[in-house]
């Protein structure tokens, strides 16, 4: 599945760098955001198929992030990534809508995999209502 363009939300830099480089060299029409408001921002401005979310970031956190891009563009889906094995956090963030969520650090190829589901399932919802 190349072309999936992914937004990928995250206020460490250097993981953001490393990971959206990655996810480029498959082949993923990739975007970096440093915070929500980036990522929000970005929203308005094209769609995206993916969502790949941080949800502990300062100021506005992913749980707020995912609300205001579900509401923006609400067939895209999201999978959020924390650094905490928080077990709430990820559960609250299915219950907003959220694909599915990866503890950090997280295989490569395993975020590869939860993006390409994510995409079939947007794409399959969208050509199920056509």
């Amino acid at each position: 599945m190349e072309g999936i363009r992914v937004l990928l939300v995250d206020d460490d830099e250097d993981f953001r760098t490393v990971l959206a480089e990655r996810l480029r060299m498959r082949q993923l029409e990739t975007m970096a955001a440093g915070s929500g408001p980036e990522a929000i921002a970005a929203m308005q401005r094209q769609p995206f198929d993916v969502v790949v979310l941080d949800l502990r970031m300062p100021g506005m956190d992913g749980i707020e992030a995912l609300r205001q891009i579900k509401e923006i563009q609400p067939r895209v889906e999201v999978v959020l990534l924390t650094g905490h094995a928080s077990m709430e956090s990820g559960i609250e963030g299915m219950r907003l809508g959220a694909f599915d969520y990866l503890v950090k650090p997280c295989e490569i190829e395993e975020l590869i995999s939860k993006i390409q589901d994510a995409c079939r399932k947007s794409l399959g919802e969208e050509a199920g209502e056509a």
